[in-house]
């Protein structure tokens, strides 16, 4: 199975008997809609073949489940989807608001940014595994144990007694938020076609949107008028709501009984977590709990280095690893995933940096920071929706490839703002990197997730944002190190003795202004400002990274598998 995409052997090609396209590549069989032209249709495996080129599948997958969902039955699971999404993706920006009521009634100010790396730790590790368990065992089983785990871990959380159980417990969210983030993308791309997917997709792109405007908001009024527990209980009706959805709604047909009794690869499992949890630890801690050349930072990378050779090991040995050589081995799958951990790593910029920027350079307070910030989401799920008007005429890859030289454009573009500018400036910007990111992302995961059959979807989907969340985690070390470097070479010369060295002490100064001197608030601000940029500068590199997969590593045509009506549950 770990075949070149460009050879189209792992489910077999489509005859020479079905009909042609402008540019002589065979267009697909089945009612899955006309390929894009830079993307080439094969069947899968286990459809019955054209008649005028009968092929014979070339390996033993077995047949994806047949079902038929109606419009109208997908409607509730749908909504479930969403809803679980939804979860997902308010955790983060709902939580960050209510940090000062949280450590003022807990206490534990000192580890208080575990809350969010533990789960991001916990999120991260298990998209894997997840993926792997929804291919072996079915969607719905895992979708459902994911609910469970994520609500659980809400309840504890709002039941926690100090700054350590609250943690732990938000590691329990992420188990749970691992597998919802995974398997709702994989169900979404089970459910429709590849020319309804766009559709989907957006919907989800909308949650995002929708939750990252919504989230600080809530989260500010739960912890100012009511108490902050209730912003993990709220999560329990809305989970609730989805959970039940999911049972009575999703239906996933009976499976070919395999020939052999499925074996999970509990060794690989355990390696790909305990690798994934040291080095995003040694990420996301160093240079701030330690320095990057300490002991401790030094010891972690050491120890991940090891532990991923030691999984490497394991997972060629498993008869099931739960990260299979082909992920890497197939054009399509890798370049997919490097770019899209490439534009995780550039998503730091905007997300992290920006509100930092807007407060300490712009002057303005959280919530317009925020506001901000937030225009990126507005245009992102519009590009997104609109983006397979393009791909369905030019393709997956050259669609995601003027996406993301947009964004190139757009980051290298920030730099050359005035000083200090004006707050619709940055926002402008904003505005154009989420068409252009929107653009980018969604063929890039419609497009390998339409390369594979319904037995190996999980998995790929999963890789594809394990690669995401990664490239974040290596983002915010990487560019953390970068703006607090720029900004004590910027501080050397600072016209006041004492000043804060690092980003973080440098905004808390600034939202006392009257502490400094005018000189010395000017000197502050400048120094953020040049921190900022040299940040989205790197943001662009990371764009061109991006551009340097898709261009040099991806096929030309993504090999397209179309599935006939049927066989979607």
């Amino acid at each position: 199975m770990g075949g070149a995409d460009g050879e189209q052997r792992t489910h077999g090609t489509a005859g020479p008997g079905g009909p042609t396209t402008p540019d002589g590549t065979t267009a697909p069989v089945g009612p899955g809609g006309p390929a894009a032209p830079g993307d080439a249709p094969v069947t899968a495996s286990g459809s019955e073949p054209p008649p005028a080129a009968p092929a014979a599948p070339t390996t033993s997958e077995p047949p994806s489940p047949a079902a038929l969902t109606t419009p109208r039955g997908r409607r509730p699971v749908v909504a479930a989807l969403m809803l679980g999404m939804a979860l997902a993706a308010i955790d983060g920006t709902i939580v960050s608001t209510a940090v000062p009521q949280i450590v003022g009634d807990l206490g534990g100010f000192a580890v208080f940014s575990w809350l969010f790396s533990g789960y991001l730790l916990a999120v991260t590790v298990t998209l894997p595994v997840y993926g792997k368990l929804s291919d072996t065992f079915g969607r719905k089983p895992v979708l459902i144990a994911g609910i469970v785990l994520f609500l659980v871990g809400s309840l504890l959380c709002a039941l926690a007694w100090n700054m350590g159980a609250l943690i732990a417990f938000r590691i329990v969210q992420g188990l749970g938020g691992g597998a919802l983030q995974g398997t709702v993308q994989t169900i979404a791309a089970d459910l429709y076609p590849l020319k309804e997917r766009p559709r989907i997709q957006a919907k989800l792109s909308t949650v995002w949107a929708t939750s990252a405007v919504a989230g600080p908001v809530v989260g500010g009024l739960l912890a100012g008028y009511a108490d902050w527990r209730w912003i993990f209980l709220i999560n329990l009706p809305v989970g609730a709501i989805a959970l039940w959805l999911v049972v009575r709604h999703l239906h996933e047909p009976a499976r070919p009984r395999p020939k052999t009794r499925p074996r999970i690869d509990w060794a690989g499992a355990l390696a790909v977590f305990a690798t994934g949890t040291l080095l995003l630890t040694a990420l996301v801690q160093g240079g701030v709990a330690w320095p990057w050349l300490s002991a401790p930072s030094l010891g972690l990378f050491a120890a991940s280095a090891a532990l991923a050779a030691l999984t490497v090991v394991i997972e060629r040995r498993a008869a099931e690893p739960i990260i299979p050589g082909w992920v890497w081995r197939r054009r399509t799958i890798a370049s997919v995933n490097l770019a899209l951990g490439a534009m995780g790593l550039l998503m730091v910029a905007p997300t992290v940096f920006l509100p930092t920027y807007a407060q300490s350079v712009l002057g303005l307070g959280p919530i317009a920071a925020g506001f901000v910030l937030s225009v990126m989401t507005l245009s992102w799920p519009v590009s997104a929706a609109l983006s397979d008007r393009v791909y369905n005429r030019i393709g997956f890859r050259l669609t995601a490839i003027i996406g993301m030289s947009a964004a190139l454009l757009v980051l290298l573009a920030f730099p050359l703002l005035p000083y200090p500018g004006e707050p619709w400036q940055p926002a402008l910007i904003m505005l154009l990197l989420g068409a252009a990111l929107g653009l980018f992302q969604l063929p890039l995961i419609v497009g390998v997730q339409s390369t594979v059959g319904w037995a190996e979807r999980g998995t790929t989907t999963a890789s594809v944002l394990f690669c995401r969340q990664v490239g974040q985690s290596v983002g915010a070390a990487v560019f953390g190190a970068v703006a607090n470097g720029v900004l004590a070479a910027r501080l050397l010369d600072a016209p006041a003795p004492g000043l804060p060295g690092d980003l973080d002490a440098v905004a808390r100064t600034l939202e006392d202004p009257g502490a400094l001197s005018a000189a010395a608030t000017d000197h502050l601000r400048r120094a953020v400002d040049a921190a900022v940029d040299h940040v989205y500068i790197g943001a662009a590199g990371a764009a061109a990274l991006a551009l340097l997969a898709l261009v040099v590593l991806a096929p030309r045509r993504f090999p397209v598998i179309t599935e006939p009506e049927d066989r979607r549950p």
